[in-house]
């Protein structure tokens, strides 16, 4: 039944959320907190925490939010896994990028859980100008949901829509 169905990408979650875990061990281990690391032009390694979600929206005093956040990305896992479930085993590129998106999902989650924060990383920048800092997990949501779109915009099949 599985094999029939988009489950058959779970394996790439695990992966996905792996390598955000590993990652982020790695980093705490070596980057001291709030303190830029340059890797590249435009690109510091910056060892931060996020209690709330999206460019610390909700990242208040107190950590209330801990666990309402973790069951709210808990419903998102469900709702993505039920997706996958639903899912045709032919749609390949939709079941990647939802197995990607659900990836990013669980890794930010075990950090929500076992630390109660988010640990980010990864700080673009141009100038005085600085985007906000993200971790793999946030990178791997937003390249699912870009191939989701681009699913979408291929009809679902791989062809490109008609009067597109």
């Amino acid at each position: 039944m599985m094999m029939r169905t988009g489950l058959r990408w779970l394996w790439l979650t695990g992966v996905v959320a792996a390598i955000d875990q590993i990652s982020k061990i790695l980093l705490i281990e070596r980057l001291p907190p709030f303190r830029p690391v340059a890797v590249l032009p435009s690109l510091n390694f910056l060892l931060t925490y996020n209690t709330g979600v999206s460019f610390s929206f909700l990242q208040l005093p107190g950590g209330w939010q801990r666990w309402p956040l973790a069951i709210f990305a808990l419903v998102i896992v469900a709702v993505l896994v039920g997706w996958l479930a639903r899912m045709a085993s032919d749609r390949r590129l939709l079941a990647a990028a939802v197995a990607i998106v659900l990836g990013g999902a669980v890794g930010n989650l075990i950090d929500r859980i076992v630390q109660g924060q988010v640990t980010d990383f990864i700080q673009v920048y141009w100038g005085t100008w600085s985007f906000a800092i993200f971790n793999l997990a946030d990178a791997a949501i937003t390249v699912g949901v870009a191939l989701i779109l681009l699913d979408n915009l291929l009809g679902g099949d791989g062809r490109s829509r008609q009067g597109a």
